[in-house]
């Protein structure tokens, strides 16, 4: 992918909505082909970073706009309802780009904003197989004469073949954190750097056009102005966790709304079943029923991940243990609902449509696969956790970055 040299600046919240609308708009047009024939989009990921989207989250200082989380949430769920592989390819993109607003020096923060605002996009590497637990990473950063030696294999790097940037966590050997567990860091590398190399391997059943492949480190030399402290974030009462959350959900909402959508237009064309006694599949109470559970569903998710978001731009206005803990609950809520809305409609779709919805050649298999795939991400299951913890006894939610 050729590097967009000169991105738009958005002026304002409002533009960014409906600059997002018109790509969700375009990026829908040939999502099924995509999907079909896994064909990376290259052209439609060079739009998006051209568009001026990316750096939404750049602070005013830096020359931004600072959206707020209410809104760089919207953007998410639009981008979703047109295409979810491309709107999963910006996420790391911004939950590393909360790493430098937390953690970044000021001289740090000036650089990478600035490769930001022109248009350079940043992806993550940070998932490993075979490890017991997150606290600890394979790989690692070792000092070396000055610099900063990278090594190890990462898997599940979404959209690092489309990045300028290839934000890396790793393991500092030696250093623990102030709870005694490893301490971590992010080196952000250039994708050209020399022992990076970056394999599209990804097959998985859904999100199939994400470029989720392994990135592998041998000896990657960095100047330490790289290295930005990771593990720091969770000393003390943070919404890392969840904005990186509700960005998740956002996308399981456009998901879903979008499977709603197909499954009316589907309805609209579909044959009545004989029993009904209609002339149109739209009448059918039976089927009414159904589509008014699962559009419950998709706006019951909308309106939480909305509260989601302003409840971490509150947060974000007034940090406390409190504050905090109630933007990580209603994130997980809003992520609970997007995840079951998402399942939902994408499967209530086919009910809708009838047995012509099935051909492989409509291809709407793709929203369930799509969020199937996305939703396995972090267990739902464990939210509900915290969430009922939280309700009975006013437990605050861990700080792992997973809440």
């Amino acid at each position: 992918m050729t590097a967009v040299q000169n991105a738009h600046r958005i002026s304002d919240e409002t533009e960014a909505l409906t600059v997002a609308a018109d790509l969700a708009a375009h990026f829908a047009e040939e999502a099924a082909a995509r999907d079909s024939g896994r064909q990376l989009p290259h052209e439609q990921v060079r739009a998006l970073a051209a568009s001026g989207l990316l750096s939404l989250g750049v602070p005013r200082e830096h020359g931004g706009i600072d959206a707020r989380t209410e809104t760089l949430t919207e953007v998410f769920r639009l981008l979703a309802e047109g295409d979810p592989s491309i709107a999963q390819i910006p996420h790391s993109h911004y939950t590393f780009l909360e790493v430098l607003r937390h953690q970044g020096s000021p001289a740090q923060q000036e650089f990478f904003y600035s490769e930001v605002l022109a248009g350079r996009q940043f992806a993550n590497a940070q998932s490993e197989r075979g490890t017991k637990t997150i606290d600890i990473d394979a790989t690692t950063l070792t000092e070396q004469g000055g610099d900063v030696v990278v090594d190890g294999r990462k898997f599940y790097s979404t959209g690092a073949l489309f990045a300028d940037w290839i934000a890396v966590r790793a393991t500092l050997p030696g250093k623990t954190t102030l709870a005694g567990k490893p301490a971590k860091a992010v080196a952000y590398l250039p994708r050209t750097a020399a022992g990076l190399s970056i394999v599209d391997d990804w097959d998985g059943m859904g999100q199939k056009t994400t470029a989720s492949g392994t990135v592998t480190l041998d000896a990657v030399r960095v100047p330490a102005f790289h290295i930005v402290p990771f593990s720091p974030i969770f000393d003390a009462p943070t919404t890392y966790g969840s904005q990186a959350q509700i960005l998740h959900a956002a996308i399981d909402a456009g998901i879903a709304a979008a499977a709603l959508n197909e499954g009316v237009r589907a309805a609209r064309s579909a044959r009545p079943y004989f029993e009904a006694g209609v002339t149109d599949a739209v009448d059918d109470p039976l089927l009414i029923q159904l589509a008014g559970e699962a559009a419950v569903g998709v706006r019951s998710a909308t309106a939480l991940l909305r509260e989601g978001a302003r409840s971490i731009d509150a947060a974000r206005r007034t940090l406390t243990e409190q504050t905090a803990a109630v933007a990580s609950i209603d994130a997980a809520a809003a992520k609970v609902a997007a995840a079951r809305a998402s399942l939902e409609a994408s499967s209530v779709l086919f009910e809708l449509g009838g047995t012509r919805s099935a051909s492989d050649t409509s291809n709407l298999s793709r929203y369930w696969r799509d969020a199937r795939t996305h939703t396995l991400h972090d267990p739902t299951r464990w939210k509900i956790q915290h969430i009922g913890r939280w309700t009975l006894s006013g437990t605050v939610p861990p700080r792992h970055g997973l809440l």
